[in-house]
């Protein structure tokens, strides 16, 4: 089996919430105190190659061509562990991972890269997985990267335990051409990272009234979403975002992801919408904002933002396909179907 292993190459997409995941039930598990819907964001992805390697001793995580040690190369081999166990060898492997966008800023970056892990593992591990259970174990990684393994628009089922919650497509790619403009105002990696900040949730006073009212908000999201109703949209989506923030902020210790362009970001879009343009923002964990509109008002939309003082650059992306893996095998490379 050894000299037959194969190394893989797994691509995935970030993934913006429209209905935000903040806070667990299982922390270990990540089964998240509630559902959530995203879009996928092509043009923004991640390519993460493993090898299994009988010579290591253990992982090696190496991002953007830096070895990674710490936290991070933990979670990578938590992961890697579940494969193993599914595969029934106990190789370790190097992983190289690069992003195409900010890391750690609030653009999803641990999303996709625990996706293109997922997928790149399994397919190197010679695992042929359905995608809920691709989705499934993505989540152990990074709770939203269960949301990049499906593509379009997906609903993440909270869920009540490990085989229950996982995420799956409510609309494709195709279905509505919504364009998210994200006004970049950072790109230096938060001070608190997201998983860090599900644990304090809980010692927010907000979150259990942020959580009794999310099914009514998912609803909403997903009728909008299915109607192609955008003013119903921006409405939902706004709404949610600023109560995951409101959680975030009088959590114990309070948390501020905003910085003043974040704000004033916040402001112009207002100001677009009055002037009777479709738009709308929304935030997730950092400082940057995602500011969604139709495909036919992006170049307006992407002006006005860049003219704001304090935003360094906007990334225009559209809905995004499902993560996908390739097998590399003596320096070719073939597409691998099942996945």
């Amino acid at each position: 089996m050894v000299e037959n292993m194969y190394s893989a190459t797994g691509f995935s997409h970030p993934n913006i919430a429209l209905i935000k995941y903040w806070g667990n039930r299982d922390a270990k598990l990540r089964i998240p105190s509630n559902g959530s819907i995203s879009m996928n964001l092509d043009g923004l992805y991640t390519r993460t190659q493993v090898w299994f390697d009988p010579q290591l001793d253990h992982d090696k995580l190496f991002l953007e061509g830096h070895q990674v040690a710490g936290t991070a190369q933990k979670r990578v081999s938590a992961l890697l562990d579940r494969v193993r166990n599914m595969a029934g060898f106990a190789l370790y492997a190097r992983i190289q991972s690069h992003n195409n966008f900010p890391t750690g800023t609030g653009i999803a970056s641990s999303a996709s890269a625990f996706a293109a892990l997922t997928v790149a593992a399994c397919c190197a591990a010679g695992l042929e997985l359905s995608q809920r259970d691709l989705s499934r174990l993505a989540r152990t990684g990074s709770g939203s990267a269960c949301r990049s393994i499906p593509g379009g628009f997906v609903e993440w089922q909270a869920g009540d335990d490990d085989k229950s919650s996982y995420a799956f497509t409510i609309a494709p790619t195709s279905h509505w051409e919504l364009v998210d403009c994200i006004a970049v105002v950072s790109q230096d990696p938060k001070h608190t990272s997201s998983e860090d900040g599900h644990v304090l949730a809980e010692s927010s006073p907000l979150q259990t009234t942020r959580i009794s009212d999310t099914p009514g908000r998912l609803e909403k999201c997903r009728q909008a979403i299915k109607k192609r109703d955008f003013d119903a949209l921006a409405e939902v989506v706004e709404l949610d975002s600023n109560l995951m923030h409101a959680v975030i902020m009088t959590s114990n210790p309070p948390l501020l992801y905003w910085q003043p362009a974040t704000l004033a970001v916040i402001q112009t879009v207002k100001e677009i919408r009055t002037q009777g343009t479709a738009v709308c923002y929304t935030i997730d964990a950092g400082p940057n904002v995602h500011v969604i509109c139709p495909k036919e008002d992006t170049d307006y939309i992407s002006a006005q933002l860049n003219q704001i003082p304090g935003v360094q650059k906007v990334l225009t992306t559209h809905p995004g396909g499902p993560a996908r893996c390739i097998i590399d095998e003596d320096e070719s490379i073939t597409s691998k179907s099942s996945i």
